[in-house]
């Protein structure tokens, strides 16, 4: 990039500078979005109240540490932006960082087919051509909104984070109140009666672990975009006041839920589940509550996240790990080029949806599993910094957390996340060979790509042969 680029790009970012409190509502946009509303299925399929409460308390205190790594990360090392590639890229060379950055982009671009899939089943409960969201009509809507939004970003990031602000407050309403209405109408013996899961408490809590990943994606909002922060200090405050005020609107929606209805009553219940679970309480109007709620919610959450993948892809290709041309910026300030691919991308996934059984509860669970090598790697790279004792002991527990995070996944899912990251390594080949570099510059990281290309190809395998389905 020619100096006079460098220097039109620093002014825009400066005239973009974001608040603390829009960059909190970055971090609750993020995270509260399609998840929330498909809890009380998800929970109930997997366990009861007791390993509910055990889960949330496990996810919780991880996903606490991983805001903790992001929100020291942030004041120690304050000239890396983009932070979960960035940080990656740092600890652990420049394929591991590119891993990072392709994973995190490929995870918010599946995690975004999520949300469509979700809004779609939701309306169709009344508009039958929808199905549960995989139907041709449903997808075809999709891919016009996608693109829809993709010329709404494209007049700015501070718009549509203006706009992602606005819309954070709005979706909050319907939520808070449907803890608030269970709070009141909560039923002691529906309660007591669903405390109990089946089989291995272990096994219960594992199940959930997918889930409360997923929802909890976004903790690190703030410091993607950190570059545009006014003060430096905001990105870690605006982590930990979006983490610990969503973690608890998501355990409360989770544990009131079991005071509502029978466990088996909920695990049956359409998704979004909580439209089926206030609508048992108080009549047709809950349903109705929700599903507004939740329109609005994904259409936040799909817009922050819109951003966040455009800007890492930006970000990268600015520093010479992704190609030249992701670097490109329209007159508003917004990476175009990046931009662009994403919605490509999110595109081809929605395509793809039209072979699954279960669209929603396959993407959930791909972009939790496409997301953990990232994190894995934030957290290695503050273990790796080393500092006083607190700062190693939470980081070593934020890279435990992940790791096993990793195996909670199963095999089905790391071979599938092998199966998308292989082919990004195309986008590594070629800025390679712009800057006139080897492939691979260690052992490592041959080592590295040929593990995730012998799990591509057993992925791939796999789906051929049925043993894996979508």
């Amino acid at each position: 990039m020619c100096a006079d680029d460098s220097r039109a790009t620093d002014a825009r970012t400066t005239a973009q500078k974001l608040s603390l409190p829009t960059l909190t509502a970055m971090v609750v946009g993020s995270m509260v979005g399609a998840g929330v509303f498909s809890l009380p299925r998800n929970f109930a399929q997997a366990t009861g109240v007791f390993g509910a409460v055990i889960a949330w308390v496990v996810a919780g205190a991880g996903m606490l540490m991983l805001a903790f790594v992001f929100q020291s990360l942030a004041v120690r090392k304050p000239d890396l932006n983009a932070g979960v590639y960035a940080y990656a890229k740092a600890g652990f060379g420049e394929f591991p960082g590119f891993f990072s950055a392709f994973g995190y982009w490929a995870s918010a671009c599946v995690g975004n087919v999520s949300y469509w899939a979700l809004i779609k089943s939701t309306l169709g409960a009344v508009i039958p051509g929808f199905g549960e969201g995989n139907t041709p009509l449903a997808v075809a809507v999709s891919v016009v909104c996608v693109w829809g939004f993709h010329f709404v970003i494209m007049r700015g990031v501070k718009e549509a984070a203006g706009i992602n602000r606005i819309v954070t407050v709005a979706k909050l309403v319907p939520i808070l109140l449907f803890v608030a209405i269970l709070a009141l109408t909560f039923k002691a013996d529906t309660f007591s009666a669903n405390l109990w899961g089946d089989g291995l408490l272990f096994e219960q809590v594992r199940a959930t672990m997918l889930v409360t990943v997923f929802v909890f994606l976004g903790v690190e909002g703030a410091s993607v975009y950190s570059r545009y922060a006014r003060r430096r200090e905001d990105v870690g405050r605006a982590t930990l006041l979006g983490f610990l005020g969503v973690l608890a609107l998501f355990a409360s929606v989770t544990l009131l839920s079991y005071a509502a209805l029978p466990k088996a009553r909920t695990e049956a219940l359409r998704q979004p589940s909580m439209a089926g679970v206030l609508e048992a309480v108080v009549g047709p109007w809950g349903a109705v509550l929700i599903s507004v709620g939740l329109v609005v919610s994904v259409l936040g959450a799909y817009l922050a996240w819109t951003l966040m993948a455009a800007e890492v892809l930006f970000v990268a290709a600015r520093d010479d790990d992704m190609p030249a041309f992701l670097r490109r910026e329209n007159r508003h300030g917004t990476p175009s080029a990046a931009l662009v691919l994403t919605s490509a991308l999110i595109t081809a996934v929605l395509l793809i949806t039209l072979l699954s059984e279960d669209a929603f509860t396959f993407t959930l669970k791909l972009t939790s599993a496409l997301a953990l090598v990232p994190y894995l790697l934030a957290a290695g790279y503050a273990l790796k910094l080393g500092g006083p004792r607190t700062q190693v002991l939470v980081a070593a527990l934020a890279v435990l957390y992940t790791a096993f995070l990793i195996f909670a996944a199963g095999l089905k899912f790391l071979l599938l996340s092998c199966v998308v990251y292989a082919p990004g390594t195309i986008l590594f080949a070629l800025t390679r060979r712009e800057h006139g570099r080897r492939l691979f510059s260690s052992p490592a990281e041959v080592t590295l790509f040929a593990v995730v290309a012998v799990g591509a190809v057993l992925g791939v395998i796999g789906l051929a042969t049925g043993f894996i389905t979508i």
